[in-house]
């Protein structure tokens, strides 16, 4: 086809556009979707480094509050963490204490406890693992895998476990007042054993309840009975605490036990009086008379706490009935304590709502002083058998910190009954002072 022309003035003019007007054309209608493209590509830019710093900002805290590591997660749903304590004991002790060396002076320094532990959790589920190595040892003390995803539902625990009988049994040996727990705490609990309980506090009323089923293996029998069949124990805890406030709390419970035996013999030894590793122990159902064989035992027990601001009381009371194979050594046995302290820093002890108490955190960084008295009894006397022991312990606690405390306590006990000749002969009377020094990590 001819390409035709005309003149527009002196310029031949085509009938196609001019190919620079055509080139001018496309760069203009290309620049928007070039523009665009490259916003595109700054837009998932933009994206990737907001996911980047999200990510960073999710990162687990980690913390050492409490003297341990713990490392937690965001949102708080997982945690791990790590810990422990350690309690160096020094005892000096002569009379009751000693009598099996003529009630002279003996002494002992010792690691009470070396324990560490681990625990976490995860959405509703947590665990908690705890291992002591001290006195030449190495057991798992607490081996604990806990549910507590029931809306409005108790708690759930299983494994080896601490069972709920005596307020101070269940405050841990880390924030208890004295150094050693009262005869009472120590001839009824059996402390931990494998077994499951539930659990659960209504914080617009004060109450908790606890309810669990346990392994025996405690008391004297092995955990099983004649016909290799386990022993089983039952126990439950119910706690009212009408008034939980900071600094002022008023606290009941009472807590019942119901513990099959299997024909074992019940162990003479009820507990020491109070001090650690002496050579006699005060409390003995069996001395001047025999020890023999139980089918059921019966516990309970009565608690009450008060704390008002840095003073504050707690007492319990709890019996032992013991059902025998053969009826004429049914016995029943009982005791009680009653400590009193007092803070003169100003610090007050911490009530928590599974019913048991804390440590204060000192106010200064000068520290925290507690004084504190206690008296305490069990009666493990029956026809014309056993012993009764009765302790009073005074004491004092320094606080360096949460960390770090020094305890120091002077006891002085007494033991009576038909068996006290022959457990302890003319030393009816004992006195001891011991020593503690606590590093928690």
């Amino acid at each position: 086809m001819k390409e035709t022309q005309h003149k527009q003035g002196n310029t031949l003019v085509n009938n196609r556009p001019p190919r620079t007007v055509a080139l001018a054309v496309a760069l203009a209608l290309s620049t928007p979707i070039t523009a665009i493209a490259s916003d595109a590509s700054l837009q998932k830019q933009v994206d990737k480094l907001t996911k980047q710093v999200e990510k960073l900002t999710k990162a687990p805290k980690v913390s050492t509050k409490g003297g341990g590591v713990e490392v937690e997660t965001s949102d708080g749903k997982n945690t791990f963490e790590i810990g422990g304590r350690f309690q160096l004991d020094y005892n000096r002790f002569d009379g009751a204490y000693n009598a099996n060396n003529d009630g002279k002076t003996g002494s002992d320094l010792f690691p009470r406890r070396i324990r560490t532990y681990v625990e976490g959790k995860a959405d509703d589920w947590d665990y908690k693992l705890l291992l002591d190595f001290s006195e030449d040892k190495g057991e798992i003390t607490l081996a604990r895998l806990r549910y507590k995803g029931f809306e409005g539902g108790p708690t759930i625990k299983v494994g080896k476990i601490r069972e709920d009988i005596s307020l101070e049994a269940l405050t841990s040996s880390k924030h208890i007042t004295a150094i050693s727990r009262p005869m009472l705490s120590n001839v009824m609990s059996p402390y931990f054993k494998y077994g499951a309980s539930a659990y659960q506090y209504f914080k617009s009323t004060g109450l908790r309840y606890a309810v669990g089923a346990y392994k025996g293996g405690s008391f004297g029998t092995n955990g099983q009975d004649e016909n290799g069949d386990i022993n089983m124990s039952v126990t439950g805890r119910l706690t009212w605490s009408p008034i939980h406030n900071k600094g002022e709390t008023l606290h009941f419970g009472v807590w019942g036990s119901e513990r099959d035996m299997g024909g074992d013999t019940l162990s003479s030894k009820f507990a020491r009086g109070e001090v650690r590793n002496t050579n006699v122990r005060l409390v003995n159902y069996a001395a001047g008379g025999d020890t023999f064989a139980v089918d059921n035992m019966s516990q309970y027990g009565l608690e009450f706490a008060s704390v008002y601001g840095p003073f504050s009381i707690q007492a319990e009371y709890a019996v032992r009935d013991v059902d025998a194979v053969d009826s004429v050594n049914d016995s029943s046995y009982d005791g009680y304590y009653v400590t009193a302290s007092y803070f003169l820093t100003g610090e007050h002890r911490v009530y928590k709502k599974r019913g048991v108490f804390n440590s204060p955190k000192p106010l200064s960084s000068n520290g925290a002083w507690e004084v504190f008295a206690r008296l305490s009894q069990f009666d493990a006397t029956s026809n014309n058998q056993g012993t009764k022991a009765e302790v009073v312990t005074l004491g004092a606690t320094y606080y360096l910190n949460k960390k770090i405390k020094v305890m120091a306590n002077y006891l002085i006990s007494d033991v009576s009954g038909p068996g006290a000749s022959e457990l302890v002969g003319e030393h009816t009377d004992g006195n001891a002072l011991t020593a503690r020094l606590q590093y928690l990590f």
